[in-house]
């Protein structure tokens, strides 16, 4: 390994690499030897997603060459799968430090190698590239963000010409061209400016149209129109995007975070810019309460991720997990499908496995199929493209805070999920309720779920094996019992097999084989665990449920739900 590294090192240092690369090898050569070792110990995966990684020097690091030869090995790929004699793609980039530039060096790659490239001109949301695929029939598009990582990170998210992330087998297929660039000798960096043109407001002005489409209520807005949101970009993307959406559909009083407003890669005023995370929403929070805000927004660095907090009936604000927010859009669209007799049989919503099983009570209630796919949004994708001009799709999402309503994004899309949620904010007031009073609503009438997940880190070899082990133990010696509540049911995708306790059957599960585990309880409770494939992390995630007869129980059911999880937990002892 020590020979591998040097070698790597020195293909660097007397190589085609720039003079800035070289200087800063032989820096942390003298000053920082560790960090130069992890810098070159490995080449940096490209995943089934793309790029992920810290940005700097060498081989296992995101650099001007690393995302090169990533590029590189794409075009090599896609040259092999299109009939148009000029390839085209669509390049967006969010506010990370070097995201431009990175950006730009895949521009040089793709118009060398005979593409005609669409550069965004200025930062763009992850669902707008997906749009921009699709409308500018795109071979391929990529993205150059980390979403809502720390600041020393950056990515490269490669996607099809459905507008969807790669999946099988383009995603393997990618990666395989990707791993025969052994050098950067390889790459083609002479740089055609004929086939690069910019684009912006032609692309930004009919993705804002398809999404004004989505209102059903613009009457209700206009009446509404003083509704008091605040909003924080983090930093990204959304700025430019979210507050030009609400305002298309009607809303007037928008609060933005200013100090969180200014595009900016060192994310200056949190620690990890994550919606999900309540300290990264602390500014918003303390705005809302000084305005009596009655929604507040937030969307991650490339706004493919949405937070929302809501008000509570003694003015405090609950920043809802989600689950709660998916649960909200796909209620409100099944509700309007349903009052305008849109439903026939013919529609159907979409979830990951690890999601709340509230969406399918909801869906099937309502006459609407729930497809279940993997975790990731490009299988939800992956749906929309089999099922295109066959079923209408009215929404999806998955638990880690991303949400779709409508098809013509193939990705998670935190623009739209604001301004439909702000329309149902509205529709919500107008009746003289808050979003956390439909949030009970919605228990009230097909029960109350509450979910809960924990992550297990287990690092080094001795932590990966640890994890295999915990998973080898479930599969081989599964519980009978979990918190006094009988196991009823088992999903083994990993095996592709349901095991139905009651009725001592097995069937078949249609999915991708992947090391999950569930565990169905007679209670109504569903337990998942899975290994994270990105990361040393073993994810369990923890779903109960229970009946809300009434409004006035709410709170006493809600902490009865939340010691059933703490139950459970200690139940299969982690």
């Amino acid at each position: 390994m020590e020979k591998i590294i040097k070698d790597r090192i020195n293909i660097w240092l007397s190589g085609a690499y720039d003079e800035e690369a070289k200087a800063e090898i032989r820096a942390m050569q003298n000053n920082a030897p560790n960090e130069l070792i992890d810098a070159f110990y490995k080449d940096l995966e490209f995943g089934t997603g793309g790029l992920r990684g810290i940005m700097g020097v060498g081989t296992n690091r995101m650099n001007k060459y690393t995302v090169a030869m990533a590029t590189q090995g794409l075009s090599n790929y896609v040259k092999t799968q299109t009939k148009k004699q000029k390839p085209s793609v669509v390049i967006a980039y969010d506010s990370r430090n070097n995201s431009y530039y990175f950006s730009e060096i895949t521009a040089e790659v793709l118009s060398a190698n005979g593409f005609q490239v669409y550069l965004f001109d200025k930062i763009t949301p992850t669902p707008e590239l997906s749009f921009a695929i699709r409308h500018l029939q795109c071979d391929t598009g990529i993205v150059i963000t980390a979403s809502h990582n720390p600041k020393e990170y950056n990515g490269y998210k490669v996607y099809w010409s459905d507008g969807g992330q790669l999946v099988p087998p383009h995603d393997n297929n990618v990666i395989e061209e990707v791993q025969k660039i052994k050098s950067i000798a390889e790459v083609n960096f002479q740089r055609n400016e004929k086939l690069i043109t910019y684009i912006g407001e032609e692309i930004d002005k009919p993705y804002l149209e398809k999404i004004k489409s989505l209102s059903m209520h613009l009457e209700v807005i206009q009446r509404q129109k003083d509704l008091k949101i605040v909003y924080t970009p983090l930093h990204g993307t959304g700025v430019y995007m979210v507050p030009r959406a609400l305002r298309m559909f009607g809303f007037e009083n928008i609060s933005l975070v200013e100090a969180q407003a200014v595009p900016d890669g060192n994310f200056p005023t949190v620690k990890s810019p994550n919606p999900e995370e309540v300290e990264a929403m602390t500014m918003a929070l303390k705005q809302a309460k000084a305005i009596d805000a009655d929604i507040i927004l937030a969307t991650d660095p490339d706004a493919d991720r949405i937070g929302v907090a809501v008000k509570k009936a003694d003015g405090e604000y609950e920043l809802l997990n989600g689950n709660m927010t998916l649960s909200l859009l796909v209620y409100y669209m099944l509700q309007e499908w349903k009052t305008k007799g849109k439903i026939n049989g013919n529609q159907y919503v979409v979830k990951t496995v690890v999601t709340t099983e509230l969406v399918r009570d909801m869906a099937v209630k309502e006459g609407v199929e729930c497809i279940d796919v993997l975790t990731g949004f490009k299988y939800i994708a992956e749906k929309l493209l089999q099922y295109e001009g066959k079923k209408e799709f009215i929404a999806g999402g998955e638990e880690s805070f991303g949400c779709l309503v409508g098809d013509f994004v193939r990705d998670k899309d935190a623009v739209i999920s604001c301004a439909v949620l702000a329309e149902l904010a509205a529709v919500a007031k107008e009746e003289g309720k808050t979003l956390y009073d439909v949030l009970i609503d919605i228990y009230l009438k097909y029960g109350f779920y509450k979910e809960h997940l924990i992550s297990i880190t287990r690092k080094g070899l001795q932590g990966a094996e640890e994890i295999q082990q915990m998973m080898y133990t479930f599969r081989s010696s599964p519980p009978a019992m979990i918190n006094g509540s009988k196991v009823v049911k088992i999903n083994d995708i990993l095996l592709s097999k349901c095991t139905d306790l009651s009725k001592n059957t097995s069937t078949a599960i249609d999915l991708p084989k992947s090391d999950v585990l569930q565990f169905f309880l007679e209670d109504g409770s569903k337990i998942t665990v899975r290994p994270s494939g990105t990361e040393p992390k073993i994810k369990f995630y923890f779903s109960v449920k229970e009946s809300l007869s009434k409004r006035e129980d709410f709170a006493a059911v809600n902490e009865k739900l939340s010691n059933k999880i703490n139950n459970i937990v200690k139940a299969i002892e982690l």
